[in-house]
């Protein structure tokens, strides 16, 4: 199954500029291991030896898998998934 995985700006050098990489997968969790094996750097900079980092937030079709069924989420041939890691700091 084909899946368009939407990149944010501050995580395009791990994956050569592209904004939006397709990758296969029919889960989330087969997604983001497509995506380690094309971009390597992208999951040290996502994940670790846990799984996701707490700070990023991942959404199937605008749907944060966290109330979902998380890396375990169905993803529909075609389907759109967001990374977006959270953003802090400022005055």
């Amino acid at each position: 199954m084909s899946v368009n995985v939407k990149i944010p700006t501050q995580l395009r050098a791990a994956t050569d500029g592209e904004p939006i990489a397709v990758v296969d997968g029919g889960t989330v969790g087969e997604v983001l291991e497509a995506l380690y094996e094309r971009f390597g750097e992208l999951k040290a900079r996502i994940a670790d030896e846990n799984g996701l980092r707490k700070f990023v937030n991942v959404y199937v079709a605008g749907e944060d898998i966290r109330f979902l069924e998380g890396v375990d989420t169905p993803v529909p041939n075609g389907g759109e998934i967001t990374i977006l890691p959270a953003v802090a700091g400022g005055c």
